[in-house]
């Protein structure tokens, strides 16, 4: 008799066996706090507090939870879904994509590298990161009808991105925090951010590249299967590009130009142009009025447009549902008071270390600490106040201490199943999450072994 073979749990396994670990870990882990001021926790007030040990009720609670704390990133998703849904059914989109195609001749390796550099610019920039997940269903039918898998479609916006927030310049969401908390200026260790954002994009693009190519001579040798995934423009039937198509894909890009405009905090990068302020509301705001529009274009008729945008919703509900329940863990780390004792933890080892040891050690912290707690914002509240103080003692500045966190969040979270934006990705292009870390696993590895490189070097040089 064959033996069964083993197959990986879908991702909402995944994420209930974590919240379930969690919360035995509430049990074993002793409960504890600093003293915050302002939201911000203060080096040195660590102190026991009566344990909050989470139990049954709190696990099946904690999916709903999360969903709550992260409804507007959810919400946005579905609304994202809708506007595809609507843009999809004018065809637009296929004609769009054929029409690339055609114009690419041969040429479709070049996408990778130029979106790649873009999806990076936008994550050292400003830390774009949530964002991306509007874009998985516009490029992966790209590359599925260039001939490569889904796993190029994520990677070319996944890693392009990821890369880009492992070595954020200005990122005013995961730097500018950080430094903030550090008490340095956002100035301070950029040369050396830049020397790495240049080394792990192309280290990225290399990786990319190289995958495609073998894939694209031998769809053999992909991890997932040409073509897999049910999101794909349908190449078999070529589709006119008619005048009323190239106007819809006209406003269906102007859209991701607002969205992307309207969340970028151009005062923090000291550029002189207007703010938006906009975040997940506005974007989903956005995206509800382009999908009416275009419709309306498309002459469909009110039922249509409204049977068409909840359509598209329930596509990708899937994906908003993985995003709340990825939220509930750090909820119910929180809940359980165990989040501040690791952080403790962290602080008693990184005590006495001498520059170099401490400056590795602080990389190694935030490693498993961002497991914990994917948000980049929010660790960096959580932890740069407690971990900078202790570097001034080891002699190692803070911009280090910054650049330590924001390598360590930024790598982890490319990979780590309770980063909603990769779940997500990933059930977008139908792969399974064991096929990703296959995939990826190499180049983890080298941005690991190139970020104690850097960090050494900042030591060294500093």
């Amino acid at each position: 008799m064959d033996k069964a073979k083993f197959r990986m749990p879908t991702a909402y396994t995944i994420l209930f066996l974590l919240i379930i670990l969690v919360a035995l870990s509430t049990w074993l882990i002793p409960a504890g706090a600093y003293q915050y001021v302002n939201e911000v926790p203060i080096a040195g007030t660590y102190h026991a507090v009566s344990p909050s040990p989470q139990g049954t009720g709190a696990v099946l609670k904690a999916a709903f939870s999360g969903f709550y704390d992260a409804v507007d990133v959810c919400v946005f998703i579905l609304m994202v879904g809708g506007f595809l849904g609507v843009v999809m059914k004018t065809g637009a989109v296929d004609a769009g994509v054929g029409r690339i195609i055609q114009r690419l001749g041969g040429k479709e390796k070049w996408l990778i590298p130029i979106l790649m550099i873009a999806f990076g610019l936008g994550g050292t920039t400003y830390g774009m990161w949530e964002e991306t997940m509007a874009f998985y269903p516009l490029l992966i039918p790209v590359f599925l009808a260039a001939g490569y898998d889904a796993v190029v479609g994520i990677s070319v916006i996944l890693l392009g991105a990821g890369a880009g927030i492992i070595s954020s310049t200005v990122n005013p969401f995961a730097t500018g925090i950080a430094a903030g908390f550090a008490g340095v200026s956002l100035g301070d260790g950029i040369l050396l951010r830049a020397a790495q954002l240049v080394v792990f994009e192309g280290a990225a693009i290399w990786f990319v590249m190289s995958y495609a190519a073998k894939v694209k001579k031998n769809p053999a040798r992909s991890v997932v299967g040409v073509g897999a995934g049910k999101i794909q423009a349908n190449m078999e039937e070529t589709v006119e590009f008619t005048p009323k198509r190239k106007i819809i894909m006209a406003i269906f890009t102007l859209t991701f130009l607002i969205m992307i405009y309207g969340v970028i905090p151009f005062d923090e990068m000291g550029l002189p142009l207007p703010v938006l302020g906009w975040w997940f509301p506005e974007l989903s705001a956005l995206f509800l009025t382009a999908g009416v529009i275009i419709g309306l274009i498309d002459r469909m008729g009110e039922e249509t447009i409204a049977e068409t945008y909840v359509a598209g919703c329930a596509d990708l509900l899937g994906v908003a549902l993985i995003i709340g329940i990825s939220r509930g863990i750090t909820v119910l780390m929180n809940d359980g008071q165990i989040t501040d004792t690791i952080l403790h933890w962290g602080e008693k080892a990184l005590s006495g270390a001498g520059p170099v040891s401490f400056v590795l050690l602080v990389y190694l912290l935030y490693l498993p600490l961002t497991v914990l707690i994917p948000s980049s914002s929010g660790l960096a509240t959580l932890s740069v106040p407690v971990v900078a103080p202790l570097g001034r003692f080891a002699g190692v500045e803070g911009d280090l201490v910054v650049t330590a966190f924001q390598s360590a969040s930024g790598l982890v979270n490319i990979i780590t199943p309770t980063a909603a934006v990769v779940m997500g990705a990933l059930a977008l292009g139908h792969v399974p999450y064991d096929k990703w870390v296959k995939y990826v696993w190499k180049l983890i590895l080298y941005f690991f072994l190139l970020t104690m490189v850097f960090l050494i070097l900042g030591v060294t040089l500093g």
